[in-house]
């Protein structure tokens, strides 16, 4: 009987290029006896497969259903054509489409095949500091240009030696067509060197760099997206001295152990969080720490937990080979002075890093954009990010409709930008707080790079409503140079719309949203932060909003908790007593200026902040009256609460205001009645879970929805989240939180994209 054959062009889209995907569609064609091509696009990859109609149908489910690690298929059409008989199954030359864009693959750890084989005695690159493969290593950090091929990527210097130019060129083989392929022989090495010393290489400059580590000296080390600072986490003096170098005196330090048995000594580590820490993104976890175990305390003051990653590229895991003299953990921060963006080439490493580091443990494999570690955490065992970065960015995040061109400037601090096009969202990696030149100018650099990537040509500019964000500025200078029209949109609607993004919401129905952060522009020049909203991509109605309070000094008060619950107390009409933390902090003459100051309203400025009323709690149990980073007061109220207590305070409603003034004499009573602050803080964040519930009861029962996002900075408070949320979903409301990009600033420049998209189809 004769067979029966068919033939079909499938076209794929989405991060298919770069992943191993074309010797994946080889491989699997030639097992199953199919006869055809596959080849790269300017748009994916395109295929056309010969077969018996059952074997096409398996081969179709598999490439849909089981592609290769790193890839994700966002879409597959399949078209039937007429047959043709093919004599094999074969790779051909890409196809060049102008207009059409891919996504690009992160950057990703190493994987365990790279992993046997760095340790291997046997293999050829055995210690080899940059082994690599299409299941793993380097890819947006080194792309200049697309198409993603050897020769516009950093890697373009190297040439391959005989032996991986046969693994480039042979389909069956893992390393076909990884760009970033090398050896010993051929490819990148690393140097080790320290004031006043020669260069020394290879095993030798690795060797150096760990005895530096166990001399209780910092060493910069050039990672995958640029340079981090390294020293012995146990070494309490070498800590500090990091601490004071990088003028960072009590911000956590990031983490990294070898394997997770290391680092389940330190830190609890759920099966969740474990598969996250090995995932091939390798982000920083953030873990609660081992109650009994406080060495290291000091890498994080007054927190519960730990950010914590395992090494994710084969120089880390040579850095940090166990060894009965080296630590088992070490401090693993970006390399740079606070605030400043992290150094990623080499001379400005070397002159910026100069002062903060004892030695440098450097390669000659160039980055061509930096990128930070990624942070995250889990609840309710789905990954949630708080900073998103090396292993997610450039992923896009992909929206249920068709996107027109839209550059995204983002916020002040925590920034990312986005750019849209068709169903993505291109949000960019963490650029960090736009407050100094050095960050604006890699902000700018990252937006062109992304244009030039992605094949962007933005039709409209969105920005944040604040005029004095460099963000907003640099927005409002391209609209002007361009012509391009330029949408300034509310913050904290731009945090609700990223919410609805970030969970597919893609209809009209509104919803009601808990916007709770620090700082956000409003639309009457108050600075906002705890408001309650009711809307969607169109638009926003503002319904309740937590009283205004005054900010003495304004920015000056946001660094000073201290202030506000000075302000918070006068407001409540209780006279300033020296049993008060907060006016403790001050010399007489001093409290004298400041309570002029407030009743005068000289210099002060207005805001219904969530995050300040938190900093205020914190500052009158006398746990932060300073602060040295951003949500450091608020952090430390929610570390002391005590899970046991359900007891609540009164947080009335009048009109449209939520009297959060009301507490501050609720808990004076109970501070003077001897109760610890533990329990003071766990009825605080019990009031206001309690109080969202009621205001969103509220809203139900006189508007009829049902729907509540939860955006902004504040829902990091992880008790604030877990209580609310529960108390929602006790109560059947439907319940929306961010998963895949941060509640907090990070996440606002794609609120920003749907609310410019929805203005423009308006237009």
């Amino acid at each position: 009987m004769t067979q029966t054959l068919i033939s079909n062009r499938i076209k794929i889209s989405g991060i298919v290029q770069g992943v191993g995907f074309r010797p994946f569609v080889y491989n699997l064609a030639t097992r199953l006896g199919i006869t055809g091509w596959v080849r790269n696009t300017s748009g994916g990859v395109e295929i056309k497969a010969t077969g018996d109609p059952s074997i096409i149908e398996k081969f179709i489910a598999v490439l849909r259903n089981d592609p290769p690690l790193l890839s994700k298929v966002d879409n597959l059409i399949v078209e039937p054509v007429d047959t043709e008989q093919f004599n094999s199954f074969e790779i051909r030359e890409s196809l060049a489409n102008p207009g059409e864009f891919i996504p690009i693959s992160p950057d990703m750890s190493i994987c365990e095949d790279c992993r046997r084989e760095l340790f291997d005695p046997a293999d050829r690159r055995y210690r080899y500091p940059f082994i690599n493969c299409t299941n793993c290593g380097p890819r947006f950090t080194i792309i200049q240009e697309v198409p993603y091929d050897r020769p516009l990527t950093t890697m373009s210097a190297f040439a391959m030696c005989s032996n991986c130019a046969g693994e480039y060129a042979t389909p069956s083989d893992r390393r076909y067509h990884a760009q970033p392929i090398a050896c010993g022989v051929c490819g990148p090495e690393v140097a080790f060197f320290s004031p006043g010393e020669p260069e020394i290489y290879a095993e030798e400059a690795i060797q150096a760099a760990r005895n530096l580590i166990r001399e209780g000296r910092i060493l910069a080390l050039k990672g995958l997206g640029g340079y981090h600072l390294a020293c012995d986490a146990a070494n309490v003096e070498a800590v500090e001295r990091l601490h004071d170098r990088k003028q960072r005196s009590e911000k956590p330090f990031a983490l990294m152990c070898y394997d997770l048995e290391t680092l389940s000594r330190y830190v609890q580590v759920s099966d969740a969080e474990s598969l996250l820490l090995e995932s091939p993104q390798h982000p920083i976890v953030l873990l609660k720490k081992e109650s009994e175990v406080h060495t290291l305390d000091h890498t994080a003051p007054n927190q519960n937990h730990l950010g914590i990653m395992l090494p994710y590229t084969p120089l880390h895991l040579l850095m940090l080979e166990p060894a009965p003299d080296f630590p088992d953990v070490l401090v693993m921060t970006s390399g740079n002075m606070s605030e400043e963006p992290i150094a990623y080439q080499d001379d400005d490493a070397k002159t910026r890093l100069s002062a903060l580091a004892d030695g440098f443990l450097v390669h000659n494999r160039p980055i061509h954009m930096r990128v930070d570690d990624s942070v995250t955490r889990i609840l309710d065992k789905q990954v949630h990010l708080i900073r998103r970065a090396r292993g997610y960015a450039p992923e896009p995040v992909k929206v249920n409709q068709q996107l027109r061109q839209v550059l995204s400037c983002g916020a002040e601090l925590k920034n990312t930008f986005a750019l849209s096009r068709g169903p993505y969202v291109f949000l960019s990696h963490h650029i960090g707080d736009l407050e100094n030149f050095e960050t604006l100018t890699s902000y700018r650099q990252a937006i062109e790079h992304y244009k030039l990537l992605f094949h962007l040509n933005p039709e409209a500019i969105a920005v944040d409503l604040h005029p004095d964000y460099l963000s907003t500025r640099y927005g409002e200078d391209l609209a002007d140079a361009s012509g391009l029209p330029l949408f300034r949109i509310q913050h904290h609607h731009a945090h609700l719309c990223a919410c609805l993004a970030d969970n597919d919401y893609h209809t009209d129905e509104p919803v009601i949203g808990l916007i709770f952060d620090g700082t956000g522009y409003g639309t009457d020049g108050v600075i906002w932060g705890g408001e309650v909203l009711i809307g969607g991509y169109q638009s926003f109605e503002r319904v309740y909003h937590l009283s205004e309070i005054p900010l003495a000094g304004a920015d000056t008060a946001i660094r000073n908790p201290s202030k506000i619950a000075l302000a918070y107390l006068k407001a409540a009409g209780i006279e300033w007593s020296e049993e008060f933390p907060p006016v403790n902090a001050y010399r007489p003459e001093d409290l004298e200026v400041l309570s002029k100051q407030l009743a005068l309203g000289i210099n002060c400025a207005l805001t219904t902040s969530m995050g300040r009323l938190f900093d205020a709690v914190s500052s009158l149990l006398g746990l932060r009256q300073h602060i040295t980073y951003e949500g450091q007061a608020a952090i430390e109220l929610e570390n002391i609460c005590d899970p046991a207590e359900t007891s609540l305070y009164s947080i009335p409603l009048e009109g449209s205001k939520v009297n959060a003034v009301n507490v501050f004499p609720q808990i004076l009573m109970d501070i003077r009645n001897g109760i610890p602050n533990s329990v003071i803080s766990a009825r605080f964040h019990n009031s206001v879970a309690s109080c969202c519930l009621a205001l969103c009861q509220q809203i139900r029962m006189t508007k009829g929805i049902n729907k509540v996002a939860l955006s902004g900075g504040v829902w990091q408070n992880i008790t604030l989240l877990t209580k609310t949320l529960d108390l929602l979903r006790a109560d059947s409301f439907e319940t929306y939180t961010h998963r895949r990009v941060p509640t907090n600033d990070g996440g606002i420049s794609l609120g920003q994209t749907l609310i410019a998209d929805a203005m423009l189809r308006k237009q």
